[in-house]
């Protein structure tokens, strides 16, 4: 029955995930870690949010922009690793607190004022794929980083999420990377799962992105500020269901 449950989780997860550019990890994982231990839930979610972000190429890509994909992927691949790694030693609670309000706040923010723009530049690039994907390793739940940066620079709906999605992919292959040599396993039970979870991941991305269609551009970042405002506040009310 959890197989079940999980898989109807993955439809929704992928949905709001794909819209919002958080991936799956922020809806999937909090439910997770009430059927699996955290490192198995971990893992799992991350293959989960592996195809998810496959899926968003799929479906979103002709707002493929290879120059922001690879200044916020490189930074990003190489402290996913990092905070992948830590992963096995710390219980970053705090971190997670630290992050939940930072994105509250930040959201807010952008709520108050709609004309709030930075400039893809490089550095930005660089420092925001740093953040999203040492948060990323750390807390699995990086995606609300990302998209914080991502919305600042006031992109298309298809290029944010198609962005948010080739990022995704390379942070994702890091940090699964590094759970898999660091020990962390899933139950042959789980792994036939994958037969579900998958094609349920896919059906909910084209979902989103019939939903994505109805939803005016001048209003898209907006929506996301709505979202990134409710993953502030659970990550600074209950910080132990995100992380580690």
């Amino acid at each position: 029955m959890d197989v079940v449950f999980i898989a109807l989780l993955t439809v929704v997860a992928s949905s709001i995930g794909v819209l919002t550019g958080f991936g799956t990890s922020t809806v999937m994982l909090p439910v997770a870690v009430l059927f699996y231990p955290v490192p198995e839930a971990l893992l799992l979610v991350g293959v989960v949010h592996w195809f998810g972000n496959l899926w968003k190429l799929a479906l979103f890509h002709e707002g493929v922009r290879w120059r922001l994909i690879l200044g916020f992927g490189i930074p990003g691949i190489a402290l996913s690793a990092l905070g992948a790694w830590l992963v096995l030693s710390s219980p970053p609670v705090f971190l997670g607190r630290v992050v939940g309000g930072l994105l509250a706040g930040y959201a807010t923010f952008l709520l108050r004022h709609d004309a709030f723009r930075i400039a893809p530049s490089v550095r930005n690039m660089l420092l925001g794929g740093g953040a999203y994907g040492f948060t990323a390793g750390l807390t699995g739940v990086g995606g609300a980083v990302r998209s914080a940066f991502l919305t600042a620079f006031e992109l298309r709906k298809a290029v944010f999420i198609v962005t948010s999605g080739a990022i995704g992919l390379f942070i994702d292959t890091s940090r699964l990377a590094v759970y898999l040599g660091g020990g962390i396993a899933l139950s042959a039970r789980l792994w036939w799962g994958m037969l579900l979870f998958i094609p349920a991941s896919l059906l909910g991305a084209h979902l989103a992105r019939v939903v994505a269609d109805y939803i005016p551009e001048e209003r898209f970042r907006a929506f996301v500020a709505v979202f990134l405002l409710v993953a502030g506040l659970k990550l600074l009310i209950l910080p132990e269901v995100f992380v580690q």
